[in-house]
């Protein structure tokens, strides 16, 4: 790890903290908000989402530590649209898994060849990502329009 490149690495694993500390927020919000015959199932899976953003910020924040840096205490921008219909839930799911996605993918870039942990997780995490989008594809296919 002697040639990694720490100031990105610790940049880039705070940019995913407070993704996914918005992701947390996000999801929860989105669980209260849905209404509807599929309201339970939709609510779980929010719900889900919103703690699993916990234990990714948590992962990272720990990973950022572990190489001596400081985990930040802000989350990413989250903009309230007040379409609060399931499609457009869902909408908002995917590009935010988009973006987490993008980050994910930007360490992969930063650590490739420094550190096999720090890429291995990252890869991980890209899995996880592509996973939960694809899922989300699948939920809006009976919300097009």
């Amino acid at each position: 790890m002697n040639d990694l490149d720490l100031d990105s690495t610790h940049s880039l694993l705070n940019a995913i903290i407070e993704a996914e500390l918005a992701g947390v927020v996000r999801y929860t919000h989105y669980s209260l908000m849905v209404r509807g015959p599929n309201r339970i199932p939709i609510v779980d899976f929010f719900r889900e989402q919103a703690a699993e953003s916990l234990v990714h910020a948590q992962q990272a924040g720990e990973i950022l530590t572990g190489l001596e840096g400081h985990p930040t205490v802000n989350i990413a921008q989250i903009q309230e649209t007040h379409q609060h219909s399931i499609g457009a839930l869902l909408n908002e799911s995917l590009q935010h898994e988009k973006e987490a996605l993008g980050l994910y993918k930007d360490l992969l870039k930063v650590v490739e060849g420094s550190s096999i942990y720090l890429e291995e997780y990252a890869r991980g995490q890209i899995g996880q990502e592509e996973l939960h989008t694809m899922e989300i594809t699948k939920m809006l296919r009976d919300y097009e329009q």
